[in-house]
């Protein structure tokens, strides 16, 4: 039997590296993703772990490809927003307002602007909709998403 003691061992770093140790700078911070920031993704993490009643409601009826076997992801980071619900591959987005949108309109348009400008569809629902009308909710997704084509993937 062999010993093999701690000072032999050779760690090699996790498969997602998230400190860039070459020309950067010791230390220094690189970009996970390329759709967004490592903050940006760390607080989407965070949104997906604390989703409102609204969220949950219509996640059930999302997720797993409930939704005319469309893939969502839910709490989706995109530059420097994070989306409630996104189809990547249908280039559709999905938002819910609470009261608190009411006060930031501008900042919700700039939002909507620049999500439109990627190539996506938005479409807002507020949480109230969601929570007492959730069949008219789906009734809009379902013919939203009837109405695009899928976007096909770019062959490499």
């Amino acid at each position: 039997m062999k010993t093999i003691f701690a000072s032999q061992l050779v760690l090699y770093p996790p498969p997602i590296v998230f400190f860039n140790w070459g020309r950067a700078g010791w230390g220094s911070e690189v970009q996970l993703h390329k759709r967004t920031t490592p903050k940006i993704f760390g607080r989407a993490k965070q949104l997906h772990r604390n989703v409102t009643e609204a969220e949950a409601k219509l996640w059930k009826h999302l997720r797993a490809h409930r939704m005319g076997d469309v893939h969502f992801r839910n709490q989706h980071a995109i530059g420097n927003y994070i989306v409630d619900f996104c189809s990547p591959h249908r280039k559709l987005i999905i938002e819910l307002d609470g009261s608190q949108h009411l006060e930031q309109e501008e900042y919700d348009e700039a939002r909507t602007n620049y999500l439109k400008s990627k190539g996506f569809t938005v479409l807002r629902f507020w949480n109230n909709d969601v929570m007492n009308n959730i069949e008219s909710v789906l009734t809009v997704i379902w013919n939203t998403l009837k109405e695009q084509a899928p976007i096909e993937k770019e062959s490499p």
